[in-house]
């Protein structure tokens, strides 16, 4: 299993909360060394679920030879434990003596950016995925979602304005990118930007009506402007579309802020 862009944060950054009970007496499947490509997608799948076995296993597998595959579960079960930094680092490690082609390599070091995300190091993140970009070129899938990536580490350092311009070298290649328009109404949003961000929004939710964040942003801004009824009917679907999502969350908690009467 592949993870790119922004779902290896939302999968990963809290698996390890989600792990420790359930892997309570469980054991870590063995590598199976006639057919590595089983156990890298068991490796991968429990680096999401179960981090602690995922690391048991990729080491078991490295011991024996796993190289590669080995190496890149061990990173990410790293990041879904909250070892986000060493993950990160192992992640830009093995991008550069890695022998795969550019575009896997791109991910790796898009994969490294995430991780410094969760650790704080904008810079570091922005590193990474700046280096990524230099190995792909716009045809390829890896440079959307790098470009999408990069902008959200450019937002969560509050330079909007770099950030869209990687938004909109994203959306010139993926017009209908639902997540990379709810991003740049994000952007625009923080500055001040309201018509054009609330024209994002709504272009984002019209492609992909079950994105909660195009919902979660469109509600934001119709709250801006005095639009409690519209943003309420985005509030309540949010957490109907995906009951555990952050997004859900932050539906809630707005919900319950605009019904509070001064």
């Amino acid at each position: 299993m592949k993870y790119s862009s922004l779902a290896l944060i939302a999968a990963l950054s809290g698996a390890a909360v989600a792990a420790e009970p359930q892997g309570t007496g469980q054991l870590s499947p063995e590598p199976d060394l006639a057919n590595p490509a089983k156990t890298y997608d068991a490796c991968m799948d429990l680096s999401r679920s179960h981090p602690d076995q995922a690391l048991e296993l990729a080491s078991k597998w490295n011991a024996l030879g796993g190289g590669e595959g080995a190496q890149h579960c061990r990173a990410l079960a790293l990041i879904g434990l909250q070892d986000y930094g060493q993950g990160a680092k192992e992640l830009e490690e093995l991008a550069q003596k890695s022998k795969g082609a550019a575009g896997l390599r791109a991910d790796l070091l898009d994969q490294a950016g995430q991780g410094w995300l969760l650790q704080g190091e904008l810079t570091r993140a922005y590193n990474a995925q700046t280096a990524g970009l230099k190995l792909v070129t716009p045809e390829m899938p890896q440079y959307v979602v790098l470009l999408v990536d990069r902008a959200a580490t450019l937002a969560e350092g509050a330079k909007f304005k770099e950030a869209i311009v990687d938004l909109d070298a994203a959306l010139k290649q993926q017009p209908d990118n639902a997540d990379a328009l709810a991003f740049r109404a994000t952007a625009r949003r923080n500055l001040k930007e309201i018509d054009l961000a609330l024209a994002d929004a709504e272009q984002a939710v019209k492609i992909d009506p079950r994105n909660v964040n195009a919902r979660l942003e469109r509600a934001n801004i119709y709250k801006l402007q005095g639009r409690l009824n519209d943003a309420r009917r985005d509030w309540v679907l949010i957490p109907q579309l995906a009951p555990n999502s952050d997004a859900a969350k932050a539906a809630r908690a707005d919900m319950e802020r605009a019904d509070v009467k001064p």
